[in-house]
This record gives structure tokens, C-alpha cells and sequence, in this order.
């Protein structure tokens, strides 16, 4: 069994694990129960187990606060948060834990089912992956497996926009799932929440998707 170790001083607890079966990885969900932590991520035979740090989860809130002011603001007709749940299939063995992750024309479909099934339930539409330590599970190809439309990524201080296209993901400038919405604002975003008030940055985050709203 290989094993890659992050660095101690590193703040996200991160090892990866090779050749681990599909049992073992349920086993582990089954023994961790309703903790939140460690968080597992698993494609065909390798593991993933992390313990996020205080930065992980404060951007977590951050992004996903983000996404719940433009969708109101931009009048989105219905949304639907699914935090970090466990998404997996055992027929493609694969299975992931975003940092949050979103439904909209899906909605209505998930609201207050107790527990997802990806046999017969939908992918969100919007998956917030966080990676601020090295090195890390490639989970686009669980993403795209299992079928999430877009993901935003937090990396090196800056979130890059994905769309799913084909047989992969590329770089988007511009959210679907949230128009006009740019990866360009979202960093700026992200740092300004870190630099202002709580109760300044919200003002700036509505007033700004407004002046989106009112641009012809």
C-alpha cells in the first residue's frame, strides 16, 4: 500500500492512499458516521483522507455565502445547497466529498430527500472544490464520471470556473449556472471578505451583482 504524506506544517491534514478496495472505502464512511471529518475522496483504488484546517472550511462558507447572495440577487428561481455530502457510485468506483456543491434546475428534485443516490438522483450542478495543500487527488475525472456540470476551484489564491464539455473539463471564464459571474470576481471576492467587515463586504457583494443586473 503506497501512501503520500503532506507536509506537517502544512495546515489541511492530506494523505493518499493506492490500492484501496471499494469495500474498504464504504467501511470507513460507515465507521466515521455523521462526523464531519476526515473527509474521504476515491477513484478506482485510490484513497484520499483529509482533515480540513480552520482556512479550508472559513473559505468553504465564504464561496458558498457567495453563491447564495448572487442566486438571490440574480433571482435564480430555486437553489438548493448540498454542503459536503458523499457523493459515490460503486458501478464506476468512485466517490467524492466537495467542500460544497449546489443544485438549481435540479432543485425540486432533491429537496428533502434524506440521503442522495446517484443511480437515480442528479449530480449537482455546481461542485466548490478547495485545494490549499499539495499534493492532491486529481478529482476531475471522479467529477466527471459521476457528472458535475461545473466546478470552481480554489487554488494558489484564485478560483478557476470548469465546464464539463465531452470528454472533460475546461477553463471557463464565465459561470453557467450563475451568468455573468467570472472567476476574476470570485477571487476578488475571497479577498475582499478577508480584508472588510462582514456587513461591508455583504453590501459590496449585492451592490455589485446589481450593477451586473443593470448592465445592458
Amino acid at each position: 500500500m503506497a501512501a503520500i504524506v503532506t507536509p506537517s506544517e502544512q495546515a489541511t491534514q492530506k494523505v493518499i492512499l493506492d490500492n484501496i478496495s471499494w469495500e474498504t472505502y464504504q467501511r470507513l464512511l460507515t465507521e466515521r458516521g455523521e462526523h464531519n471529518q476526515p473527509r474521504y475522496n476515491y477513484d478506482r483504488g485510490k484513497l484520499e483522507i483529509l482533515v480540513t484546517s480552520y482556512e479550508h472550511e472559513n473559505l468553504k462558507h465564504i464561496i458558498s455565502t457567495l453563491v447564495e447572495l448572487v442566486a438571490e440577487e440574480l433571482q435564480v428561481d430555486d437553489i438548493e445547497g448540498g454542503a459536503s455530502t458523499t457523493f459515490d457510485r460503486e458501478d464506476l468506483a468512485q466517490g467524492f466529498e466537495p467542500a460544497a456543491c449546489f443544485y438549481f434546475q435540479h432543485a425540486s428534485r432533491i429537496r428533502g430527500k434524506k440521503q442522495i443516490d446517484l443511480v437515480i438522483d442528479p449530480a449537482p450542478e455546481l461542485v466548490i472544490e478547495i485545494d490549499i495543500s499539495h499534493p492532491s487527488l486529481n478529482k476531475f475525472p471522479i467529477f466527471e464520471g459521476i457528472g458535475v456540470p461545473e466546478v470552481w476551484r480554489y487554488s494558489k489564491q484564485a478560483v478557476t470556473i470548469y465546464k464539463l464539455v465531452g470528454g472533460g473539463y475546461i477553463e471557463q471564464s464565465t459561470s453557467e449556472v450563475l451568468p455573468g459571474i467570472t472567476g476574476e470576481w470570485l477571487t476578488r471576492s475571497i479577498a475582499d471578505s478577508q480584508k472588510l467587515k462582514r456587513a461591508e463586504w455583504l453590501r459590496t457583494v449585492r451592490e455589485w451583482v446589481r450593477t451586473l443586473k443593470a448592465t445592458p
